[in-house]
């Protein structure tokens, strides 16, 4: 089962407003989901239009969840060493799989 991090619609189509959280990346966009992380809305004032609890959402990436774009963004706005970390990791598993390239 393959968790990604990404946004659960939740309200009026024209008042619409997301829940962030993790989720089988098979299941559908507003179907169950594992965890909530936050939420976010496209209406609210700059300052206040989201919340992340950054401590859960670095919990399931340390544990392989994928991250969405839009989430991406949201949560490189508020933690961007969270942004970075991942960055890393994904630089360092492409190294990785050159140099075993380079051996064989």
């Amino acid at each position: 089962m393959a968790l990604v991090i990404r946004m659960r619609q939740q309200g009026a189509n024209s008042r619409q407003r997301f829940r962030i959280v993790v989720t089988d990346e098979r299941a559908p966009r507003d179907g169950k989901y594992v965890e909530k992380l936050g939420w976010y809305n496209p209406f609210g004032a700059d300052q206040e239009n989201y919340s992340l609890n950054i401590e859960r959402l670095q919990y399931w990436v340390d544990h392989g969840a994928q991250v969405s774009d839009r989430v991406r963004s949201l949560v490189k706005a508020r933690a961007p060493e969270v942004v970075k970390q991942m960055t890393e990791r994904k630089v360092a598993k492409r190294e990785k799989a050159r140099a075993q390239r380079k051996k064989e």
